[in-house]
């Protein structure tokens, strides 16, 4: 019996993934366009306030995943409008991964039935 819940448990990981990885790739140019527009944004603002690249990239996934720890902040007004950016197009790609995970679990439970 428990033999029978890790087969069906594997299965459903497995369908689920499928699925996950279908979603994804049809997402693909959606979120690879809201990456690059946010490490644009990054770039630029880290050009505007004089930061170096890696600290640019670090600000811009901080502030992209919506993470937001503050120890580094822009300070000119272009910056941080440049930065509501990032954040708001962070927010719509959190969004996506949720949808397309949420996408996948209803093609897995449909596939179960």
């Amino acid at each position: 019996m428990a033999s029978d819940a890790r087969r069906h448990a594997k299965r459903m990981r497995r369908l689920f993934f499928r699925e996950l990885f279908q979603q994804a790739h049809i997402l693909w140019p959606i979120f690879s366009g809201i990456v690059v527009a946010m490490t644009g944004c990054g770039v630029i603002i880290g050009r505007v306030e004089g930061w170096r690249i890696d600290e640019a990239l670090y600000f811009t996934f901080v502030t992209g995943l919506t993470i937001g720890y503050g120890d580094i902040t822009p300070t000119h007004l272009s910056s941080r409008l440049l930065a509501l950016v990032i954040g708001l197009s962070g927010i719509v790609l959190t969004g996506l991964v949720a949808a397309a995970s949420v996408q996948a679990l209803r093609a897995t439970d449909e596939d179960t039935e």
